[in-house]
Formats: structure tokens, C-alpha cells, sequence
């Protein structure tokens, strides 16, 4: 049983897709026409009249490739941050020239929100970069009064929406670059990016003129006659019938049904002393972050080889003190947390 905050369990329904023939996606009009309804599904899901466009890569392209597309060097760049992926953005940053200024603090704080202000009244930013959920922490990060102060001094904003699209609303109002991927909430096999651009980000991007392929967002801007590399057919057969099961079942009733899950889950973790990492207030529908200092890695062996159920540690300095409950995509069910937590009870027992 995978209950990993990514990749998640694929549901039946997307395993029967990948096992029809594969159209050619270089020629044949099929191909075409379920990649325009795949970015057609993400802009409701996104909720965005923006460009959607899905890349074939793995999430962390994404967030490389906006970096790439519309940071040139010497730019001045702000990293907004509270977790490994926030950090990492400044190291994206650096090795594509520009300069970084990263407002990071302790990953059990929120955003700094105050020193952004401070730093938006010193000085001027061509961009800016945030996480709105930190997989690694399980913390959600309230976005808003950051993009807003942003917006408000015309900074261009790119946001790694990868582990809460799909399973928790993500504010997409003053987002330029709005990154996700399709092995979190969607519950589809790891292997594609998807990104909402927005028409000042394209500009951006234009004068940028980025000298690569791989990592460039331009060559996707119009895909009517052909891909920029030969698509990954079967993953984006498979997104395509995760979105329609989303959007089946309704976007705010699977946002309801990520709550459910959550609040469960946290519900049975107090009952067995557990602490969540870092707080009740900022953890994210989509992943439980339990906090067990120095015996994460240990309950994890334990759960995989007794119950046969595999959650995630955490990660870096993290790595043996948090074990993280993936409830999110098909896994955001009552009973399938219940199944965890019981053996997570008689594991700790």
C-alpha cells in the first residue's frame, strides 16, 4: 500500500488507460487533440484563463525550466522561503547566472513576510520564487500577502505548486509562473510537468531568449503542428483520465475530500501522542508530517515489512525525524488513513 506524498498510488482507472495503444504523437491528430484536452482540464483545475502547457519531465523541471526561461544574468531574483524545494529555487538561480537574495528562516516558520516588504522597499526584483506546499515538512504556506506585495511592485512571480495542485486551492491570481506536476494530487505517473504561463511571463521569456531546449518554456508556446521532442504518450494518456476523474467528482468536493483525510489523519495521530511537523495551523491537506525524532526511518522499515504499507521520512537534516503520510490524489480516503494509522499504532505499540 503506497501512501507517499508522491509518487502516489495510480487508480485503476488510469491503469486500464495506459493499457491502450499509444498513438504516434508526432503525426497523428489523436495525439493533438488529447494534449489540448489535458491543458484544457488543468486551466479548470488551475483555475486560470493563463496558458497551460505540460512538458515532458519530471516536476523538478519545471521548476528549473521557469528559472531558465526568464532569468538572465545579473538578475535579481527573490527566493522566498521555509523549506528544502524554497531553498533549492536560489540554487536554480545561481547556476543560471542571476542573483539570488533568499529570505529564509527556520522551516517550522512561516514566510517572512515582514523582511519581504523590507527588501521590496530597498530594492528591485525582476522575479520572485516561493513553495506554496513543502512536501518535505508538510507545511502549506499562505502565498497571498506575498504575491500581493509582489504584484503590487510589478515583480514577476513563479510558484511551485506541485505537491498541493489538484488536492487544495492554490491562489492563482498574481502567479506568473504556477508550477505542478503530475504524480502528487493527480494521482498519474511521475513523468510530466505542467505549468500555467501567464502572457507577462511569455514576454519575459521572449527577451530572455533561453539557448536551451530541455529547459526552455518558448517551444511549447505553440504545439499546433508539433512538439518540441517526441511527447510522452502513455503519461499524458494517463493525466488526461486523472483529470477526468477529478473533474467527475467536482474540484471543490475533492478539496473537501483532501480535508477529510487530513483532519482524520491528524485526529488519529494525537490520539496515539504523535506531534505534527510543524504545526496544525499550516499543515497541508495533501501530506501529514509526523514528527519523531530520530525513529522515522526505523517505523518506516517497520510499516513496509510488517504491514506492507510505505510512507516517506523526511528529508536532508530531516531525513530520520519526520514520517510523512501521503493523503493525497486517490489517497485522500478515510479508510485507506485508517488502515495507516492502525498499523502505525501497533508499530509504535
Amino acid at each position: 500500500m503506497l501512501m507517499t506524498p508522491g509518487p502516489t498510488a495510480v487508480p485503476p482507472r488510469v491503469r486500464e488507460r495506459l493499457s491502450e495503444p499509444m498513438p504516434n504523437p508526432d503525426v497523428e491528430d489523436a495525439f493533438f487533440d488529447t494534449y489540448d484536452d489535458v491543458c484544457e482540464k488543468l486551466q479548470r483545475v488551475y483555475d486560470t484563463d493563463d496558458d497551460v502547457i505540460v512538458m515532458g519531465g519530471e516536476g523538478i523541471l519545471g521548476l528549473e525550466a521557469a528559472i531558465a526561461s526568464t532569468v538572465a544574468p545579473g538578475d535579481d531574483v527573490l527566493c522566498i522561503s521555509n523549506g528544502l524545494y524554497g531553498d533549492g529555487f536560489a540554487d536554480f538561480v545561481e547556476n543560471y547566472g542571476g542573483d539570488a537574495t533568499l529570505v529564509s528562516g527556520d522551516y517550522t516558520d512561516p514566510l517572512d513576510v515582514a523582511r519581504v516588504e523590507e527588501l521590496l522597499d530597498e530594492r528591485e526584483f525582476e522575479a520572485a520564487t516561493m513553495v506554496h506546499c513543502e512536501t518535505p515538512t508538510g507545511t502549506l504556506n499562505d502565498i497571498e500577502p506575498v504575491l500581493e506585495r509582489l504584484h503590487e511592485n510589478d515583480v514577476l512571480t513563479i510558484v511551485d505548486a506541485v505537491s498541493s495542485l489538484g488536492g487544495t486551492p492554490v491562489p492563482s491570481e498574481y502567479i506568473d509562473i504556477n508550477l505542478g506536476a503530475s504524480q502528487k494530487a493527480f494521482s498519474s505517473p511521475p513523468g510530466l510537468t505542467t505549468v500555467a504561463v501567464s502572457d507577462r511571463a511569455w514576454d519575459v521569456a521572449e527577451e530572455r531568449d533561453p539557448n536551451s531546449l530541455y529547459t526552455n518554456l518558448l517551444p511549447w508556446r505553440d504545439t499546433s503542428e508539433m512538439f518540441p521532442y517526441t511527447h510522452l504518450v502513455a503519461n499524458v494518456t494517463a493525466l488526461d483520465e486523472s483529470l477526468t476523474m477529478l473533474l467527475e467528482e467536482g474540484v471543490e468536493s475533492v478539496y473537501e475530500r483532501h480535508e477529510t483525510a487530513a483532519e482524520h489523519c491528524r485526529e488519529r495521530g494525537a490520539e496515539l501522542g504523535l506531534d505534527l511537523y510543524p504545526d496544525t495551523e499550516r499543515s497541508a491537506p495533501t501530506v501529514t508530517a509526523f514528527h519523531l525524532p530520530g525513529e522515522a526511518t526505523q517505523v518506516q522499515r517497520e510499516l513496509e515489512a510488517n504491514h506492507d504499507i510505505i510512507l516517506s521520512t523526511g528529508l536532508a537534516d530531516l531525513a530520520d525525524d519526520i514520517l510523512r503520510v501521503g493523503h493525497m490524489g486517490y489517497n485522500a480516503d478515510v479508510e485507506k488513513v485508517d488502515r495507516v494509522m492502525d498499523a502505525l499504532e501497533t508499530v509504535l505499540a
